[in-house]
């Protein structure tokens, strides 16, 4: 799996989702802007010691991205998704794009992409998840169906 985050902000939370892509041997791939430095002491203390077990991937744009991998099939989370993210079935190199903290993903991005659109389900009234928990629940959701590769 490959889990993409846009434009993230908070080094805290990259480290965290730099961890449980260490842990679950998923790929991550950040997409500039970035709203810290690769080197930020946060964002090495969140991910801890996993680091070294980690595929790092940084692009200049999604463009890119989509550029670099054209038989991508990505999946984008978004509050305007009409799907659960447990209504879908993951492939082993499917991309699973997450958008900034503050703002989401943007319109240009999710724009044609409505096929592939997924959310979480949250009560009314209520705006997101925490940017790391999000990938958490469906990075680990995917890894369910495809049976745990590779993990203990």
């Amino acid at each position: 799996m490959k889990v993409v985050l846009v434009e993230p902000e908070i080094p805290a939370n990259t480290g965290n989702v730099a961890r449980t892509c260490a842990v679950t041997g998923a790929e991550l791939h950040l997409v500039r802007p970035l709203g810290f430095s690769i080197d930020d002491r946060q964002l090495k203390r969140a991910g801890l010691d996993y680091w070294h077990l980690l595929k790092v991937y940084v692009h200049d744009s999604f463009q890119q991205l989509l550029m670099d991998y054209p038989a991508g099939r990505f999946f984008f989370l978004s509050t305007k998704g009409k799907r659960f993210y447990n209504q879908t079935r993951f492939r082993e190199d499917d991309f699973i794009v997450f958008g900034r903290e503050t703002a989401g993903l943007s319109d240009s991005i999710l724009k044609g992409n409505d096929e592939y659109m997924l959310r979480i389900p949250m009560l009314d009234g209520t705006r997101s998840l925490n940017l790391s928990n999000s990938v958490a629940l469906v990075l680990y959701e995917a890894m369910r169906q495809l049976g745990y590769p590779d993990m203990s």
